[in-house]
């Protein structure tokens, strides 16, 4: 069924209300995904606050044009969904990989991150980049590493004495 100019307007409305709140955007081809599993991905997108909008290529168009953004909507193939990160702007496009491989679909066919549009291997090799914050508890072991080890040495020489002591009242 066709939308009226109202259902597209508010459709207009609300992508621009998203496309401004965006920290990432990822393009997928959602053509071979039952309903069950769009639904999952939702979900999982929704729990790490990112959303998953079906749109008409050529309304994603005229937002893009209008907030100067420079995809070629149209070439990417598929039925395009547009999926928009809010916190963490890598985190989606782990989803969105983990996801395919489960499923074999959606395809990911790209993003627009920084300002740029990225290919569909440069965003495989994003998602399988550890996350911040996996990043960050190695950071973590790594700095606490130096003083973990002094303890250990330290405990290992008062046991050598208690050890050396004991045998000697013995």
């Amino acid at each position: 069924m066709a939308k009226t100019k109202e259902q597209k307007k508010e459709a207009l409305e609300i992508l621009e209300k998203n496309l401004k709140q965006q920290k990432g955007l990822y393009f997928i081809d959602f053509e071979k995904l039952k309903t069950r599993d769009l639904s999952e991905l939702r979900k999982q997108l929704g729990k790490n606050q990112a959303l998953l909008l079906i749109v008409k290529k050529r309304l994603a168009e005229i937002v893009f044009e209008k907030n100067n953004i420079s995809v070629d909507v149209k070439n990417l193939g598929g039925q395009v969904g547009l999926i928009f990160s809010f916190e963490e702007s890598v985190l989606p496009a782990k989803i969105i990989y983990n996801f395919s491989q489960e499923h074999k679909a959606p395809q990911i066919l790209g993003a627009y991150l920084s300002n740029k549009f990225i290919n569909k291997e440069e965003v495989i090799e994003l998602a399988k980049l550890p996350s911040m914050n996996e990043l960050l508890s190695r950071l973590v072991r790594q700095l606490n590493a130096p003083a973990y080890n002094l303890v250990n040495v330290l405990q290992n020489n008062i046991k050598g004495l208690v050890y050396l002591l004991s045998n000697i009242n013995t």
